[in-house]
């Protein structure tokens, strides 16, 4: 292979594979990689991709579930120089052909059960589970001996989530995310000797880019689980064979309402992620009460600045548990109004970044980019408050702050103020169009128990001023929210608006 003289994402892999060959990198099932063989493998299944008539540059869908195999793809795009396309595998329909069909995609890997959902004219080739399969082919395949890409080329389309609009490929270069990895290592704390599970989808970038590839970066032992699975969690927290966890506010709060989380012995998790979306401070400290030796850092970001931007360490959350913590190493931020100045500390603007974790732009979507970035700065569309000792709290979406008579009301506030009800399990606070009040301020909720309109619009008149408290109560069984945890508050707005 030509050797490159800068540093690539499956460049991370070869470095750990030399430095500890022989170490266990990746363990799925019944399969386990040691970092030697999960390199081996990666440069088979780059030859396997290019001898599928693909040329570097090339995009590359993958549309599977989280396993061993969907990371040996994606590293092999890497190396071959193809540009890797995650596809969220719950996407079906119009969803799904959107993303390949955007994407330009020549070939979609694709576990066989969710094949069938892609077009007929889409070619693919399974993941895994089959006989001509990307895994079953690596044993006779030869071991890729070709150029390295190079830093600046693009690795991947990051497609966003698409919670307000329509998902946007955000172009990721080798350059952006090696980048995203040091400030991962180093904002997180992530060493060898840790023993973290990774249980979110891969597809998503928090999983894959702040967490899988930067703990192979420092050589740890991985377990990749298909879902969040609490009986599997809480089991490999209790055999000591897991003392990591990554996973939204969702599925924390979703561990912490188990019968069984007061029971278990969960004694040995030492770190506890959580980001992708804002954590109700009540659930936060309802966690901490029940594990008050478990050090929470909480991540903050977006899939454009691939995507960790913020971190509140654990020894920074006494006295600003509602902040998403300063800027990592390799990201500038700054607080800004509507003509892009700073803001004072203290006063509410769109927080905007500049770094060389950022991608590129979006994928053949001038306008767009050209909106968001703006004057060497990329807009996040986060409204946020800065305070004097430069620790960020995001007060809400630009596009989810509510205007209520007139008066803007920040839905994270309201929703902090009913997780503190003993009846909410969960709750999403959107604005409806309103006659009188532009906006009402509608709270959707998941009950636990019994518990009325009523009593939730006072308990919020107590805790909030009476503007800002809800004009309606909408009771669901579950909030709609996309595999990486986020509400998709959009989806809110269409059905209660009709």
């Amino acid at each position: 292979m030509t050797q490159g003289h800068g540093s690539t994402v499956d460049g991370v892999l070869r470095r750990s594979a030399r430095r500890t060959p022989a170490r266990v990198a990746v363990e799925h099932g019944e399969r386990s990689w040691t970092y030697g063989e999960l390199d081996e493998a990666v440069s088979r299944a780059a030859s396997v991709l290019l001898g599928q008539g693909l040329a570097p540059g090339d995009r590359v869908g993958a549309y599977g579930h989280n396993s061993d195999a969907y990371l040996i793809g994606f590293l092999a795009c890497a190396r071959a120089g193809l540009v890797h396309v995650p596809v969220n595998q719950n996407l079906t329909g119009d969803d799904l052909a959107y993303i390949v069909g955007q994407s330009g995609s020549s070939l979609v890997l694709a576990d066989p059960d969710l094949a069938g959902r892609l077009a007929d004219d889409v070619r693919t080739l399974p993941l895994r589970d089959a006989e001509d399969s990307l895994v079953a082919r690596l044993a006779t395949a030869p071991a890729y001996d070709g150029p390295e890409p190079r830093t600046e080329d693009l690795v991947q389309l990051l497609y966003t989530s698409g919670t307000t609009a329509l998902p946007k490929g955000a172009m990721m270069t080798h350059r952006a995310l090696v980048h995203e990895y040091l400030s991962a290592i180093t904002a997180l704390d992530l060493s060898a000797g840790d023993r973290p599970v990774h249980s979110l989808p891969l597809y998503h970038s928090a999983q894959m880019h702040v967490f899988l590839l930067p703990y192979l970066a420092v050589g740890a032992t991985n377990i990749i689980l298909d879902a969040p699975d609490g009986d599997r969690l809480f089991d490999l927290v209790e055999t000591g064979r897991a003392d990591s966890l990554f996973a939204p506010p969702t599925v924390w709060i979703g561990l912490s309402n188990r019968p069984d989380f007061t029971t278990r012995d969960l004694g040995g998790l030492r770190k506890a992620y959580y980001g992708a979306s804002i954590m109700p401070v009540p659930v936060l400290e309802r966690l901490r009460e029940r594990l008050p030796g478990l050090a929470f850092y909480n991540c903050f970001g977006q899939s454009e600045i691939g995507p960790l931007a913020t971190v509140l360490a654990p020894d920074e959350h006494k006295g600003r548990m509602d902040s998403c913590g300063r800027p990592v190493l390799f990201v500038d931020a700054r607080v800004v109004d509507e003509d892009g100045k700073d803001v004072p500390d203290g006063t509410p603007g769109e927080i905007v970044y500049k770094s060389p974790q950022l991608c590129e732009g979006y994928w053949d979507k001038p306008e767009e980019t050209a909106d968001a970035f703006r004057d060497g700065w990329f807009h996040s569309g986060d409204l946020a408050v800065r305070d004097a000792h430069g620790y960020y709290t995001i007060v809400d979406r630009v596009k989810d702050v509510i205007n209520s008579g007139g008066v803007l009301v920040a839905s994270r506030q309201v929703e902090d103020a009913l997780y503190t009800h003993d009846s909410v399990a969960e709750v999403a606070v959107i604005g409806l169009p309103d006659e009188r009040w532009i906006e009402a301020v509608t709270a959707v909720v998941v009950p636990r128990g019994e518990v009325t309109e009523d009593q939730l619009i006072a308990h919020a008149r107590e805790k909030l001023p009476h503007f800002k408290a809800p004009k309606r109560v909408e009771f669901v069984a579950e909030l709609p929210r996309n595999a990486s945890g986020k509400i998709l508050k959009r989806e809110l707005r269409d059905r209660f608006s009709a």
